[in-house]
């Protein structure tokens, strides 16, 4: 096997192999997570390739989107269709830990390389398939990338609910389905592995995007069970002079701080105000009020007053700004990855371990760079053997 260094054995997940098949966000976001905390991830992709390679930002065609999701990973390209590549995968599951796929469910039966195949070759294989509505169900094979998910969840409508002034859901842009799932998936993969040390079995995971969100939804959940009660305090964004900022004062002392910053200490006597369950009643115009403090200041003002103050808020930034954030840069929230075309930041897991390291690696590989070292380094394939391979159309 070659050697990767962008492993070490004081990574937490050192020795911890992975055998990744997804491609797009939610899986790949799974795994550049498992690599992060060095595991050594093999990235099995088509001959095309992931389709993310080809998507923006591009540089000397060079997806530095592809490069956020799969630094730290190295890569084998073939076709998982030829029974050939599925031997060969097969004699790779009986050495690793970990295979985590995000196909449409189904898709890696036909393949040969569902769990109860491979786990027969490796007992102690964990297995996370993540997919949109879950393995089982009326909506399991239906087709889902995370904006049909959020749809699907409830998440967009209890967002329109929030928002008066809105006619249709929002459009989306953000995919909050892919990153839950996939964050949600290495945590599992974490549980199992750590079971796996007490039992030496190992077990196959099933994870729902669609579970994955409703999750999220806490309040509304008990909300649509049990109607009819108030309706909750909505954080309205707040005019400045040249934006907007979030004031959040949702306890009494955090009310009284604002009273203070503002300069209208009269509010704590105002029976609008008076308790929590007033400002509840009257949260936005309490809002309003402060509003007419902030429109007079710039963000970067409005901001400062109120945190000096120790009321809880924040402007609102583009994400040029938030990456020359000097608090990110204090806990080396980035790191630096490289490809052919150069390098750029990604954000590192937002934990830092004190006796080791979660970090991006940066390592981001071309299209089946590792192939060949792969088939010779792990299963003993020569030169002839790799040539006839590459001579069939089977791998790059």
């Amino acid at each position: 096997m070659d050697e990767n260094p962008n492993q070490r054995d004081g990574d937490a997940l050192a020795g911890v192999r992975v055998l990744d098949f997804t491609s797009v966000m939610a899986g790949p976001f799974a795994t550049r997570m498992l690599a992060d905390l060095g595991a050594e991830v093999l990235k099995i992709e088509s001959l095309e390739g992931d389709q993310v390679r080809a998507r923006p930002p591009l540089r000397d065609g060079r997806s530095a989107y592809f490069g956020h999701l799969n630094a730290g990973k190295r890569s084998l390209a073939c076709n998982l269709k030829s029974p050939e590549i599925r031997d060969l995968i097969h004699r790779l599951a009986a050495s690793y830990d970990v295979v985590v796929e995000n196909f449409r469910p189904g898709v890696m039966k036909r393949f040969g390389l569902d769990y109860e195949t491979l786990a027969q070759i490796n007992p102690r294989l964990i297995y996370c398939s993540i997919s949109g509505y879950g393995q089982q169900g009326p909506k399991a094979h239906f087709p889902a990338y995370a904006p049909v998910i959020h749809a699907a969840s409830g998440f967009d409508m209890v967002n329109l609910h929030y928002q008066d002034d809105a006619n249709r859901p929002a459009t989306s842009g953000i995919f909050v389905a892919d990153v839950l799932g996939g964050t949600h998936a290495f945590g599992a993969i974490q549980t199992a592995l750590y079971q796996r040390e007490r039992t030496g079995a190992g077990q196959y995971i099933d994870l729902s995007m669609l579970e994955a969100m409703v999750g999220m939804l806490v309040f509304e959940t008990q909300e649509a069970q049990f109607p009819g009660g108030p309706r909750r305090p909505l954080y309205t964004p707040l005019r400045t002079q040249d934006g907007f900022v979030m004031v959040a004062p949702t306890s009494p002392k955090n009310f009284e701080q604002l009273t203070e910053a503002v300069g209208h200490p009269e509010w704590r006597d105002d029976p609008r105000f008076r308790t929590n369950a007033d400002r509840n009643a009257n949260w936005a115009t309490m809002l309003s009020l402060v509003e007419e403090w902030t429109i007079g200041r710039s963000s970067a003002e409005a901001e400062e007053v109120l945190s000096r103050h120790g009321v809880p808020c924040g402007r609102y930034r583009e994400m040029d700004e938030v990456l020359a954030d000097p608090q990110l840069a204090a806990r080396g929230a980035m790191s630096r990855v490289e490809d052919a075309a150069g390098s750029y930041l990604v954000p590192n897991p937002p934990f830092t371990m004190s006796a080791s390291r979660a970090q991006a690696r940066s390592l981001v590989s071309e299209l089946g760079e590792h192939g060949e070292a792969v088939l010779s380094g792990e299963l003993g394939l020569d030169a002839d053997a790799i040539a006839a391979l590459r001579a069939k159309g089977q791998i790059i």
